[in-house]
């Protein structure tokens, strides 16, 4: 800002000084032609009686006194020249004697006057003096040349640099109070910015991928408030993908368990499977119905781990999706109806919305959110799941909704976790998959709940182009 007034004040200060000048020169060649006019004027007056001016005594002796008059009256040298060019009279002598004013006007001067037959302005420049200075004819009562008059003008240059002066000591003024209160600006402004900006670079500093991060407030709409915005809005990115990378971590971590489990499990399930069979077989005993009853009990307890290494299995070795399109009504209509002996019941609208996914593992989403709801009902209650599909926008909206007992608010962030179960029995790996595919659909998986009343799951997934037209 103060480089610019500075710039601004010389551009405007050059500017102003050649404009001026020229206007001033202007003026003065103006006033110096209306002062010789008037000159002529009083001369012409004072010619019109006088039919005998012929010859230079005569001119020298009409015009010695009235020459002085008329300059003194006028404020003006008057000079008078015959018509070969040599000095005849002059109000201020000492100015041919100093040799500022010549006592012979030169004959370029003189050719051009007699050509013109009209005035002449000439600027006369020296070393000490710069000044304007007019020739133009005096004429008798016929017209005819008499004399020459010459009236040099020494004011313009001293009126032109007191004026010039003037202004720009003016100019210099106001813009010396326009820089002072640029200055102030300027500081304060830079306080406000720079504290902004240090308040802004405090945050990105203590910024940490973990989290304990807080957004901003602005109150103005400045482009300071813009900066914040965007500070605001690249946090929520940075915590979003921060619970990404960590959901991730988390993942992974449960996979590579998953696949240690389920081996060091299966490794012994086969053989003890095998010996008690063959044991059952081959034993000899007084009591053969408790040996019946070890070898079911024994192998129960087989089959559940068998299970359970099953589940890790599956969590950790993740299908790749064969996506595809389909419509989406059908298959959860079919889902819904394998439960024939619980209470599911299946709603939809009538029109038939298209997705892009993989059926499969779409299957398995429902039969996960369908055995779950039927399992969160407690004992004694009459069960009641409604399975539903509408359109939201550009969406296909999936909903699986019970009347179990509803899930804790506590539990609220760990649903989707793996380990995460509100059954007595399972690995709570079954939300944590269904998660897993949604995501992978580009869909999203959301949960209403209310204890002791029941929960609904509802995933959304995107609609083809099909369904849109």
């Amino acid at each position: 800002m103060l480089l610019i007034l500075a710039i601004s004040f010389l551009l405007t200060g050059t500017i102003s000084f050649y404009h001026f000048k020229q206007e001033n020169e202007q003026y003065h060649e103006e006033r110096l032609k209306r002062k010789e006019f008037a000159v002529l004027e009083s001369i012409n007056f004072f010619l019109r009686d006088q039919e005998l001016i012929n010859n230079t005594d005569s001119i020298v002796s009409l015009f010695d006194t009235k020459v002085c008059d008329l300059a003194q009256i006028n404020g003006l040298d008057i000079n008078i020249y015959g018509l070969n060019g040599n000095l005849l009279i002059a109000s201020t002598p000492h100015l041919h004697e100093s040799g500022i004013i010549p006592t012979k006007i030169d004959p370029d001067l003189m050719e051009r006057l007699y050509q013109t037959a009209d005035q002449v302005l000439r600027r006369y420049k020296t070393d000490s003096v710069d000044f304007l200075s007019t020739f133009d004819f005096i004429r008798n009562y016929q017209g005819k040349p008499v004399a020459i008059i010459n009236l040099p003008y020494f004011d313009a240059e001293d009126l032109s640099r007191e004026d010039l002066r003037n202004f720009l000591w003016r100019l210099t003024e106001i813009y010396f109070l326009l820089f002072l209160g640029a200055s102030l600006m300027a500081y304060f402004l830079s306080n406000y910015i720079t504290g902004s900006l240090q308040l802004i670079g405090e945050h990105i500093k203590n910024t940490r991928l973990k989290g304990g991060n807080y957004q901003l407030e602005w109150k103005y709409q400045d482009e300071i408030g813009t900066l914040v915005a965007e500070y605001n809005r690249m946090l929520q990115e940075l915590e979003a993908s921060a619970a990404k990378l960590a959901q991730t971590e988390r993942e992974s971590a449960w996979r590579e368990m998953a696949k240690q489990v389920a081996h060091e499990i299966k490794n012994p399930l086969t053989p003890m499977r095998l010996n008690v069979q063959y044991l059952e077989k081959s034993l000899r005993t007084d009591d053969p119905e408790k040996l019946r009853e070890f070898s079911e009990s024994m192998i129960d307890q087989i089959d559940t781990l068998s299970n359970i290494a099953a589940a890790f299995s599956r969590f950790a070795s993740m299908p790749e999706l064969r996506l595809k399109l389909f419509p989406v009504r059908e298959l959860v209509r079919r889902v819904a109806m394998l439960y024939p002996e619980h209470n599911v019941q299946f709603k939809a609208e009538d029109e038939d919305l298209q997705i892009y996914a993989d059926p499969d593992q779409l299957i398995r989403v429902m039969n996960n959110l369908i055995n779950n709801a039927l399992q969160s009902v407690p004992e004694g209650r009459k069960e009641q799941v409604v399975v539903s599909l509408s359109r939201k926008g550009e969406q296909a909206l999936i909903e699986v909704c019970d009347n179990g007992s509803g899930i804790p608010e506590s539990q609220h962030t760990k649903i989707f976790e793996p380990r995460f179960t509100t059954k007595s029995s399972g690995m709570g790996l079954g939300l944590a998959l269904v998660k897993r595919i949604v995501d992978g659909f580009s869909g999203r998986i959301e949960f209403e709940t209310k204890l002791g009343e029941g929960t609904c799951f509802r995933v959304y997934l995107p609609l083809s182009a099909q369904s849109e037209d």
